[in-house]
């Protein structure tokens, strides 16, 4: 028995000394300003082109990350390679008319196809049911007094102020308006856009999924002047009088209408870039450390979109950490759990690299114990801008759902940067959405417990502006050093994160 006793004894002893010998705040410390802006005036500069998903300059991103990952000492995190490639597809239109009338109108100056839901056809009608706003659910029906079955439905972009929707009912969304004209029984659909053509872009339209159960109507955007052509001068003075504020009645106008589209399937590919650092006793679980390195890219042809805060400097976060747990290892302070350090591309497409992992994982999720996404947090966002604490906060978006476990930790790893944490955005009935909107949410989905660090939206946010001498790089390095000590803490504690909290989603969202 005082053997037993004994062995108990020291145990707890052995673990305790083992946690004050591993003080990470050396490590911490080694998470300086300086290395955060020597990297991110690399990733966010004009030889990345603005690393959009699938293009030379997110590739070239790719490689400076996983060399990076290699110069220190970080395995391959993608069973022997450093990348986790997933197929992309793009849209080049080859032909694209519009002709009312025997009219014919001028591509991206009069009209444009919404290329993601067009295929290949031909397409003639001698009439236009003008639908309104495309409304049809519990508020209101705008399709109730014309029938759209088998035509080409005409209506106008957005919402009108005077529209109250019941919860859960329609949005503004192109797919909204798309999808009802498509139960209503319509073969092809016309939006009106008084920002033509900046609604869409003139072909290059990139998605995921190649092959879909069910196919999308043929979606165009036409201008105001091809609406008035349709519905008459008179007419069309007056939808244009009320578009923005009132509800419009239906009705059905006589016009000769051709449309023809035809396109090539381009298939291209991107990739997340994994490092990977193996635990000790522990190694079996993981601690994800996440942000996207990909952003908009350049647009019309010259313009780049920088992307240093969005998400540059979530990029160059996870490099830091790398390296501060790195120098740890190489002390023989290694992590009990494995971490899998991961930039994934597609974010600004739709979330697609974080989806495609947590649809074809490498670790087990369910021995993956939390992912800590960071996706902007070099910048004051425009809530702070005029707040005393301005230059000492940080969004932390999350941590009360999945696991009970989450605010406790990092309220604790806290009290010596004494950052300000905000969590207001952990309210899932915020009308931003920032919960669903980063790759964090792809590993939630899933179960697996996350935190997502955010600083804010500001004045330059996806624009060319987000530039990298506009980074608060002190700041930054706070923010980063908390990510630090609470990915130590999710490493080094005896057990994985409880998953004992229900995500219960609005209805609506």
């Amino acid at each position: 028995m005082k053997k037993i006793i004994v062995i108990l004894l020291l145990v707890p002893s052995v673990a305790l000394f083992a946690q004050k010998k591993n003080n990470p705040a050396p490590y911490a410390k080694s998470i300086t300003a300086a290395d955060l802006q020597k990297h991110l005036y690399t990733v966010a500069g004009k030889e990345m082109e603005g690393r959009e998903t699938a293009t030379p300059g997110q590739k070239k991103a790719a490689a400076y990350i996983e060399n990076y990952f290699k110069s220190l000492g970080l395995e391959p995190g993608n069973k022997g390679s450093y990348q986790m490639t997933f197929p992309v597809f793009r849209d080049e239109i080859t032909k694209s008319n519009l002709e009312i009338n025997d009219i014919e109108y001028k591509p991206n100056e009069e009209f444009q196809p919404y290329t993601f839901t067009n295929y290949n056809t031909s397409q003639y009608f001698s009439e236009v049911v003008f639908a309104g706003h495309g409304i049809a659910d519990s508020s209101f029906n705008e399709y109730k007094d014309v029938n759209a079955t088998g035509k080409l439905v005409l209506i106008m972009d957005g919402l009108p102020t005077s529209y109250q929707p019941n919860t859960g009912a329609t949005s503004a969304g192109i797919f909204s308006k798309i999808i009802n004209a498509q139960r209503k029984g319509a073969t092809a659909v016309l939006i009106v856009s008084s920002n033509f053509p900046r609604a869409a872009r003139p072909g290059g339209t990139m998605y995921r999924e190649l092959y879909r159960a069910s196919q999308y109507l043929p979606t165009w955007y036409v201008s105001e002047k091809v609406a008035e052509d349709i519905m008459g001068h008179t007419d069309w003075l007056n939808v244009k009088e009320d578009y923005k504020t009132q509800l419009l009645p239906a009705r059905v106008y006589a016009a000769n209408v051709h449309l023809e589209f035809e396109k090539k399937i381009q298939k291209l590919e991107s990739s997340n870039v994994l490092g990977f650092m193996e635990g000790t006793d522990l190694k079996d679980e993981y601690v994800f450390l996440t942000a996207h390195y990909d952003h908009l890219g350049i647009r019309n042809d010259t313009t780049i979109y920088y992307g240093a805060d969005d998400d540059g400097s979530g990029t160059v976060s996870i490099l830091e950490l790398a390296e501060a747990f790195a120098k740890a290892k190489a002390e023989g302070k290694g992590p009990r759990r494995s971490i899998v350090f991961m930039t994934v591309s597609g974010e600004e497409k739709g979330l697609w690299g974080s989806e495609f992992y947590s649809n074809n994982p490498v670790y087990p999720l369910d021995k993956t114990s939390v992912d800590l996404n960071i996706d902007m947090v070099g910048r004051i966002g425009e809530e702070y801008l005029k707040d005393r604490d301005s230059t000492n906060y940080i969004y932390v978006i999350g941590d009360d759902k999945l696991s009970s476990d989450l605010a406790p930790i990092t309220n604790q790893v806290n009290k010596n940067l004494k950052l300000k944490l905000d969590r207001k955005y952990n309210d899932l009935n915020d009308k931003n959405r920032f919960y669903y909107r980063s790759d964090h949410y792809n590993f939630a989905e899933k179960g697996v417990p996350i935190i997502f660090y955010f600083n804010g939206v500001h004045a330059d946010y996806h624009r060319p502006t987000d530039t990298p001498d506009k980074i608060n790089y002190k700041l930054m390095a706070k923010r980063v050093q908390l990510v630090f000590y609470t990915a130590w803490e999710m490493a080094n504690r005896n057990d994985m994160l409880k998953r004992d909290i229900k995500l219960e989603v609005p209805k609506g969202f």
